[in-house]
């Protein structure tokens, strides 16, 4: 137990009034230990309560669902854009147009769309005249839908997407969705727990299923997409492949070898990962580009620049107008 003596004689030369300070606690830490003691004042023998406390259980972070607003007052084109993960969108305000060889679908505002993981599509957003295009993304990682499976076997018969589809945005659906996007925003991890995000998460998945729209169970992933997976937690950080290779319990060479078995590189992987967290921070008005550029690994926004536009066919500040 600390001593307060010394506090006390301080207190006491400070003419610390015990009757202006009243009955307040003052609280002090130290370690493990939190020690409560009333004001100081020149009382010969304060009463000192010590007890030991633990942190609360810090919140498990649910990530195999996340939740983004899409908006944009300029028009513009993703080319060859990869889906990483099973989508689930609705469009609120303007079009969006998807364009594969077989063809284009068009989505118009109030129209939802899915799309499969690790799907390719030509991605063209437009706003309404003199209004911005704006729509709320559900992305669903393969765990998650594997686990909606495994609780759900009944929709083992049905067949899964193999292109994108479209649904109805009727009541159920609104209700649906509008629970489910709020519980998994990034925001909301301090108010929602894992569990419950991953039940709003499920509830989205089950609503689709019962109108015959289904994602296909998440099979086993390439070591490209376990790399992108890895490096998307923290695209800022300064990776090296032998950190990512450790991460999976490989050494560098043996996992630059699986890459190159499957035509993919470390450093491919990264830019990809890099580049398009970038883009969809982009569609957050708010945040700066050279904030962008930041929370995505590169420290020159020149350099940021360029390769965004290497890989889009625009520059950043073409989504700031």
């Amino acid at each position: 137990m600390r001593d307060f003596s010394a506090l006390r004689r301080g207190a006491a030369q400070a003419r610390w009034s015990a009757e202006a300070l009243g009955p307040v606690l003052r609280e002090v830490a130290s370690d493990n230990a939190v020690c409560l003691c009333p004001a100081l004042s020149d009382s010969p023998s304060p009463r000192v309560i010590a007890r030991r406390t633990s942190p609360p259980p810090a919140m498990p972070v649910f990530s195999e669902a996340t939740a983004q607003t899409i908006s944009s007052a300029v028009r513009h084109q993703v080319r060859t854009a990869t889906v990483r993960d099973d989508m689930v969108g609705w469009v609120m305000a303007g079009r969006k147009r998807l364009v594969a060889p077989a063809g284009e679908i068009q989505f118009p505002a109030g129209q939802v769309f899915l799309i499969p993981r690790l799907t390719q599509w030509d991605m063209l957003n437009e706003p309404p005249a003199g209004g911005r295009y704006e729509a709320r993304i559900i992305n669903f990682a393969p765990a998650l839908v594997a686990r909606f499976h495994q609780r759900f076997g009944q929709f083992a018969a049905t067949p899964a997407l193999q292109g994108c589809a479209s649904a109805e945005a009727d009541e159920d659906f609104a209700a649906t969705f509008g629970h489910a996007f709020k519980a998994l925003q990034a925001d909301a991890a301090s108010s929602a727990s894992a569990a419950v995000r991953e039940h709003r998460a499920f509830e989205v998945l089950l609503l689709l299923a019962e109108r015959g729209l289904v994602f296909a169970p998440g099979g086993e992933l390439s070591w490209a997409e376990r790399v992108r997976r890895l490096v998307a937690q923290r695209p800022q950080a300064p990776w090296t492949l032998a950190e990512v290779a450790q991460a999976f319990h490989l050494s560098a060479s043996s996992l630059q070898r699986r890459l190159a078995e499957e035509s993919a590189s470390f450093s491919q992987c990264m830019r990809e990962v890099r580049l398009e967290t970038a883009m969809a921070l982009l569609q957050d008005p708010e945040l700066q580009v050279s904030e962008v550029a930041a929370r995505c690994g590169y420290d020159s926004h020149s350099r940021f620049s360029a390769a965004f536009r290497e890989r889009f066919g625009f520059a950043p500040s073409h989504l700031r107008p």
